[in-house]
């Protein structure tokens, strides 16, 4: 059961060292990502109309730099994510971000940027102003949903179409100290509302 984000959970991130810090997300923040990956694959099947998957993040490939970031990420694909479209639902030190699009590993990404530059009036219309736009996804940074116009989206689209490393994640974020004030109900309700409004991309 998910009993919301705790101040303890972001402080896994001032953790020195790979393997102390892999430790205390093990011990804080995994488990609640795993409770939310229950909710949400329940939550996100009947409205995709597929089997859904959860994908906890490991940070295996790590060597030596801790993460700074760590989430669980819903596609329709058993063994992965990363080339496919997916939701996340992720926590930085700063913020917790509930997003769906696509990173650069998907053979996919410009295929959709098509539809997006095409849709792109209707995408402005369907994003609310209190969302955000990602286009990396290492980087905690991201751009408003109320500073972005039609033409900002078109060429978001574009992009994905026409640059490798291309990426779009759209969304939402609530900052540490809003996040700590909310219950897990209470978050759990806030995510499924942005997902809801998220799954008209997913069908583009």
């Amino acid at each position: 059961m998910f009993t919301g984000f705790q101040e303890e959970d972001f402080q896994v991130f001032s953790v020195p060292g790979l393997d102390a810090r892999m430790a205390a997300i093990k011990q804080h923040v995994r488990p609640k990502l795993e409770a939310l990956g229950q909710h949400f694959t329940a939550f996100l099947a009947p409205r995709l109309g597929e089997e859904v998957y959860a994908h906890v993040a490991k940070h295996a490939r790590r060597t030596v730099n801790p993460p700074n970031d760590t989430w669980v990420a819903f596609s329709t694909n058993a063994r992965g994510y990363k080339q496919h479209p997916h939701f996340q639902i992720g926590l930085w030190q700063t913020h917790v971000f509930v997003t769906f699009g696509y990173i650069y590993e998907s053979p996919r990404k410009g295929n959709f940027g098509e539809r997006l530059a095409r849709s792109a009036d209707q995408v402005h219309a369907q994003i609310a102003d209190d969302f955000i736009y990602v286009t990396d996804h290492t980087n905690p940074a991201s751009i408003p949903a109320s500073e972005v116009a039609v033409g900002d989206i078109v060429r978001l689209g574009e992009r994905l179409q026409t640059v490798k490393k291309a990426e779009l994640l759209v969304g939402k974020r609530w900052e540490r100290d809003t996040i700590v004030q909310m219950s897990g109900e209470q978050f759990m309700t806030a995510a499924e509302a942005v997902m809801a409004q998220l799954v008209p991309l997913y069908r583009l």
